[in-house]
């Protein structure tokens, strides 16, 4: 809410995205690919993750290669099969990413609500 009850605004919210692209402005990690490896993360499975996301596993695996493509570095590692089933596990450099992203994004998000409220306080008056 972007001012009190009754008032012009009350109803207008702010949103914002994330995203990181090259030089060359094309996307490379975009918010879709990043929940895509916290769910990896958590599930320790594209599988799991892609369903979660309600997209196919091969759409899932396609973004996660064109990915690694352009930063040039593996995110994930595979197992495979076995007695107890294969597994897919972000990389040491994948983690990193993500522990990164995590808190670029928080660190955003507060700046931009501390921001975004003294733009409302100043148009709400």
């Amino acid at each position: 809410m972007a001012g009190p009850e009754g008032s012009k605004y009350y109803n207008v919210f702010l949103k914002n995205k994330v995203w990181l692209e090259s030089i060359d402005g094309e996307s490379v990690l975009n918010e879709n690919v990043f929940k895509l490896l916290q769910l990896i993360q958590k599930t320790n499975s594209i599988k799991a993750s892609a369903e979660k996301l309600k997209i196919s596993y091969r759409k899932a695996w396609g973004d996660l290669k064109e990915c690694e493509k352009k930063l040039g570095f593996r995110l994930i590692t595979k197992t495979r099969g076995g007695e107890g089933g294969g597994q897919t596990t972000l990389s040491d450099e994948g983690i990193e990413l993500i522990n990164a992203y995590n808190q670029l994004v928080s660190d955003i998000n507060k700046s931009i609500k501390k921001v975004t409220k003294q733009f409302f306080n100043k148009i709400n008056n």
